[in-house]
């Protein structure tokens, strides 16, 4: 057999194993996103926006947290500058989380990890990191997950717009829709007392803060302050 024809016979049906690996890895975080998109939509729909803005705003902003602070600054009647700087404080956990899953994508080409950068939330994040950790998983895999998702979200979120005419504000607890999605993943990365220590560091750090500074950007001043003790711990537990 030619090495080269086999070789070619292979991708179509590596490139379908990648496919339906990313697209299972993906579900859960789909189911998560549909309640939690119509919620925006909704939600951006009482601010003023319309679909039209709804949809561009989750193809070009996709940060479930980020956009429910913006709609939220919209409503209030906040400068663009101040609602621009307050969500790139908010996403800079980006930087972070993009840090952790780097060594895993040492090899990748440039035109790849854009997509893949693009794609990176909370939650494809946290799946990936433990795909990635279990070994076996590639970046092909990664991306489907990570717009599979996107997908998911643009449709909700649109979706919620249209129906936003029809639900009352403050109903059927829309409002807790991001914190309870928060509170769901930060379950699912719990592996041991060390994590859960990082966590109510975090959360102390956190409501400490939220009573001294502005805004929003006691979340990533508590989020680096909390990891960089939970990596003291880990190293003084292993000495």
């Amino acid at each position: 057999m030619n090495p080269i024809t086999s070789s070619k016979d292979k991708r179509p049906g590596r490139s379908r194993k990648a496919f339906y690996r990313g697209a299972a890895a993906a579900w859960p975080i789909c189911l998560g996103y549909v309640p939690i998109g119509l919620a925006f939509g909704v939600l951006a729909q009482k601010a003023g926006l319309s679909l039209l803005e709804i949809g561009l705003m989750s193809v070009f902003v996709f940060a479930g947290s980020a956009q429910f602070i913006g709609v939220s600054m919209l409503a209030a009647g906040a400068s663009p500058a101040s609602i621009v700087a307050t969500t790139f404080v908010v996403n800079l956990r980006h930087f972070l989380m993009s840090s952790a899953l780097a060594v895993y994508l040492k090899n990748a080409g440039r035109k790849k990890l854009s997509l893949f950068a693009y794609g990176v939330t909370d939650e494809s994040f946290a799946v990936n990191l433990a795909k990635f950790r279990d070994s076996g998983w590639d970046l092909n895999s990664a991306l489907v997950t990570n717009h599979t998702a996107n997908f998911t979200w643009i449709a909700a979120t649109v979706l919620g717009g249209m129906g936003g005419q029809l639900i009352p504000a403050h109903s059927f607890g829309i409002d807790y829709a991001l914190i309870a999605m928060f509170i769901c993943l930060l379950v699912f990365q719990v592996r041991g007392y060390l994590y859960v220590v990082t966590a109510v560091i975090a959360g102390i750090i956190a409501v400490f803060l939220s009573l001294l500074i502005p805004g929003n950007s006691y979340i990533v001043i508590a989020s680096m302050t909390a990891a960089a003790a939970g990596v003291i711990l880990k190293k003084k537990l292993r000495q």
